[in-house]
């Protein structure tokens, strides 16, 4: 059944989507100004800059991370991938790792509190019964987990949907916490090293 909404609710829908735009703009500017000072193609340049922001470059990068999983208008993706660039292969992770999981706590927890509506602030409709639609199913909690160990799987909408079942939070933070670790390190594998394989394959 589709939820009826005012048009106060649609104001907000329809501001979030705006946001979500000016996000991803400024995301895409971040990188290249990040670009443009060497910091992506330079390693020295790298080091430097972490080495200057020791305490508050990670810090603001896991409040970005978690961020972008509570508020998803920012590309996580694209903050994944700079969370390895910018701090190496182990602080990356971890960092990284920090972020989700604290941010993917609060917004199950949204979610339980304020229930669907909170979702189709976020989700379109389309897409919210699609994935609605599995709850029915018996199967839905190793559905779940999949998608979790998945580097493709639009994670932030289940971890949504998953709020308005019967899990824990426990059992929730129990999978999350497992199976994160290999959809962030194989996502962050597949965008920075995919185009070196696909060469190496073709050639």
């Amino acid at each position: 059944m589709k939820t009826k909404m005012s048009k106060r609710y649609v104001f907000f829908q329809r501001l979030i989507q705006f946001l979500g735009i000016l996000a991803l703009i400024g995301t895409l500017t971040l990188v290249v100004w990040f670009y443009r000072l060497g910091i992506l193609n330079d390693s020295n340049a790298l080091k430097d800059f972490v080495q200057r922001h020791q305490f508050w470059g990670p810090l603001i990068f896991v409040l970005v991370q978690i961020f972008q999983v509570v508020f998803p208008v920012i590309p996580g993706g694209v903050t994944t991938v700079a969370g390895f660039l910018i701090f190496g292969p182990w602080l990356g992770f971890l960092y990284n790792y920090l972020g989700i999981i604290i941010g993917s706590i609060i917004l199950f927890l949204l979610v339980r509190i304020y229930g669907r509506k909170f979702i189709l602030l976020f989700v379109n409709e389309k897409t919210f019964y699609k994935y609605e639609a599995r709850l029915e199913t018996k199967g839905f909690e190793t559905f779940f987990i999949l998608c979790m160990l998945s580097p493709i799987s639009p994670a932030d909408v289940l971890v949504m949907i998953t709020g308005l079942t019967r899990i824990s939070l426990r059992r929730f933070i129990l999978i999350i916490m497992l199976a994160k670790p290999i959809s962030i390190i194989s996502y962050s594998y597949i965008l920075i090293f995919g185009g070196d394989l696909i060469k190496m394959i073709l050639h």
